[in-house]
Formats: C-alpha cells, structure tokens, sequence
C-alpha cells in the first residue's frame, strides 16, 4: 500500500467522525465522466522504433471532492477511481509493448482492461490549503498532468497553495511518483531517455497579478540528480474594445545539470538530438506568443527559440526501467509540458530548433450555435542541429481540431472532439518518423452531488 493511501485511509477514519459537519458534506462534489476514445497513428515511413498504431478504447472516471469541516483548520478528502477497457485493436495494431495509450499484455497485445485508485487528504487554514496524496495533477509552468489519451495522469507528494496576499499565489510542493496514463502502476519521475527513477522533485513559485492585465511568474524547479529550472513568465491582455483584445505571452526557462545527471541510468537523450556535454542537461529556452482576439476569432502568432548546446527538458518517465529490467513500465510514458509546441504530434523542442507558429480559432457562438469550435495551427522548426553538431534540418506540424458540446436536450453535457494532425520532418534517421495521426473523442461528465 502506498504511503499516501495510508494517510488517505487515516484522513477517512477521522472526517468520519464528522461527516454531520457543515461543509464537508454540503460542499461536497461527485461525478462520473466518460470518454470514448478512437486513436490512429500511421507513420509515413517505417523505420527502427517507428510503428502504426489504431486502438479504440472507453475511459470512465469517478471523482468525489468534499468540503471542509468547521473549524480554524479544515479538513477533506479527495477520491478517485478510473478503469480503462479496450474495445479495438489488437496485438496486429500496437506494435510496441511499452504503450501511452493502453497498458500491454506480455505478447505485445492489449490487457482487456485495467484500473487504479487514488485520492488525496487535504487541509485548508485560511486562504492556504494543503493537498497531500496521489491523486494530484498540477498545471503548472514546471509541470502539466497529461490528460491527452484515455485517462489522466496523476502524481503523488504534496502541493501547498497560499493566497493569503492579495493579487499573489504562491505554490511549493514535492512530488515522488507519477501514475502513468495508461498504468494502474506508480513509477518514480526521470526526463526522456533517464533509466534510473528520481523521488524527488520539489518546486516553489509565485504568480503575481500586478494589474488586472497583468500577471508576472516565476517558479524553480528541481529533479534531483536530473535537472535543475528557472521559469520567468509575463502575461499581459490589452482590452481594445468590447469585443477585441490583445495578449502577449512570454515564457522562458532555464535547466541545468543536477547531481548525477550525465551517469549511466541517468542521461537525457535531448530529445534526440545534439548535445555538447552527451546526457546533461543544458538549455534555455524562450518563447513569445501573441493573441488577437475579435468576436469568434482569434489569431495567434508566436516564435519559440531553443539554445544550441542540448534540447528542452520536462518531467516524463517513459524510460524508467522497472526492477532493473531492460523493458519499460508499461504506459509510464506520455507527458506534457508548458509550451505552445507541445503540438498534437511533436514538440519542437530540439537543440538549435527556432520555431515559428501560427494557430486561427473560431467560437461559432457568436453566430448562434453554441459550444462548436474549431482551430487550425501551423509549426515549422528550423535549425534543428544533427548530432554531430555539423549542419541542421527543419520540421513542420498541421493540426486541425473540432469541438462540439450539446448545450440542451437529453444529450446536453455530452461533448464530441474529431482532431487531425500531419507532422513532417528532414533530418533523416536523426529526426523524427513522418506520422499522421487522429483521434476520436467522445466526452460525457454525469454529477450526482
């Protein structure tokens, strides 16, 4: 049993004993969402580690959320259960055994079904509130749960977040594991290409709204034995009329080398390119984007720059190894991060890469239909430098979405998502396969309390 799920354990036994309190019960929430997944990756061109992939699952998640009981310091307690089953695609479609999508059988083919439980206790004292287990999923600048396939992930440690200062937050926690998003199993936390699991990774930040306009962030992160990051960030929303604006995104970060980062267990693979000490992290990364928003529409441009001497760097433990063996936790893979090019497909994270984006979208609201959008974006990357360090190739991604959420009826709540993207690289067997990929979403969330 995990740490956590003993302290979740204990945190029920006591707010049992006050479950008449008002608060816990009354602030209570409880749902069960659904998602009904098609997934399709057809790779261009076949080559080493490269595979097609078409799989059809259904996702189902139960949140429970209470209140806080009464007093100086309140206390609750968060649940939750989720339970994939697989309803397509067999051995013959997912020819790879370490999975983001569905967990795998011992054969390569799909488990037929799988399940994990999780939760969190937490306190709150004041404006500051303390959530401790193994259900967190943080959105942070140094680290975004993916919920990109079937079911989330989700992480376990601590997070504390404080508003007591007007207009700032502050944030810090640590955290120890990742559940996967296609796992029912727990995995410690690495980068890309890091073999050897890290139980710690700790962070702390403020976002300050200067302004109503404005708002400034900064935050530090550490992966031990891993990295070490610095994150500046300036968001600023221009209102030019009633219905216009404009908004200036800016982020930059900063990673470095930590501890043992560099030895055997323990490298990042720079997202598969160049790197002028091999297996350390060293990078800063800078990236600008800019919104105009009239009415439905909304134009985005931005320009992404990653320095020469190694590739970005984020949380991801798709190549821990489990008890030593040369085989990945299966579904540990698949992460996100805080960037525009964390695209459908790609990430236009590369050494030397200088990335130019562009995305239009429009809420077809403003012309009497509620809850459809869409959006198309465009990625080139350019200057990606080859391994050796001598000469550089480009990429590019095109993707395009559409969303639908019946907004009344018997249907109302239930949500439709068709996504498309074609990603296209040079660079030969250092870049990456050419791959068209689409999903399939359906989404339904039913709340009972």
């Amino acid at each position: 049993m995990y740490k956590s799920s003993l302290a979740l354990a204990v945190a029920f036994g006591v707010l049992t004993q006050q479950a008449n309190a008002a608060g816990f019960i009354e602030d209570s929430k409880a749902a069960v969402s659904s998602r009904t997944m098609y997934f399709n990756n057809d790779t261009r061109e076949q080559r080493a580690g490269a595979i097609d992939q078409r799989e059809a699952a259904q996702g189902f998640k139960l949140d429970y959320i209470s209140g806080f009981t009464e007093g100086p310091v309140g206390f609750g307690v968060d649940a939750q259960a989720v339970w994939g089953i697989h309803l397509d695609g067999g051995r013959g479609h997912r020819q790879n055994a370490d999975n983001s999508f569905f967990p795998s059988d011992s054969d390569g083919s799909a488990v037929s079904d799988w399940a994990r439980i999780g939760g969190n206790a937490k306190a709150r004292f004041s404006k500051t509130e303390a959530h401790v287990g193994s259900a967190l999923a943080p959105n942070l600048p140094i680290l975004v749960a993916n919920d990109g396939r079937l079911l989330p992930q989700t992480f376990e440690g601590g997070i504390v977040t404080s508003k007591e200062i007007d207009n700032l937050t502050l944030t810090a926690g640590q955290l120890e594991h990742a559940m996967g998003r296609a796992s029912s199993n727990r995995t410690g936390l690495a980068v890309a290409g890091g073999f050897r699991d890290s139980n710690k990774f700790q962070f702390g930040g403020a976002d300050w709204k200067v302004t109503k306009e404005l708002t400034l962030q900064y935050y530090y992160s550490n992966l031990e034995d891993y990295y070490k990051q610095n994150f500046l960030g300036l968001v600023h929303v221009y209102p030019i009329d009633k219905d216009q604006s404009f908004k200036t995104d800016i982020r930059y970060f900063d990673s470095s080398s930590d501890g043992k980062n560099g030895q055997t267990g323990y490298a990042f693979n720079n997202n598969g390119g160049y790197a002028k000490n091999a297996g350390e992290v060293d990078n800063k990364t800078w990236s600008a984007i800019f919104t105009y928003t009239l009415g439905g529409n909304a134009f985005l441009l931005g320009h992404q720059r990653v320095s020469d001497d190694g590739g970005f760097v984020w949380v991801n433990q798709g190549s821990v190894r489990k008890d030593g063996s040369t085989s990945s936790l299966e579904g540990a893979g698949g992460s996100s991060f805080y960037l525009f090019t964390d695209a459908m497909v790609n990430q236009f994270a590369r050494a030397g890469e200088n990335t130019t984006f562009g995305q239009y979208s429009y809420d077809f609201s403003r012309v009497g239909v509620p809850g459809l959008k869409f959006a198309l974006a465009y990625l080139r990357g350019d200057d990606i430098r080859f391994k050796s360090g001598n000469g550089s190739y480009s990429e590019w991604e095109r993707d395009a979405r559409i969303d639908y959420v019946f907004q009344e009826g018997v249907l109302k709540g239930f949500g439709a998502t068709l996504r498309h993207g074609s990603f296209r690289a040079g660079g030969g067997t250092e870049g990456s396969a050419d791959q068209d990929q689409t999903r399939v979403i359906f989404n339904y969330t039913y709340s009972f309390l």
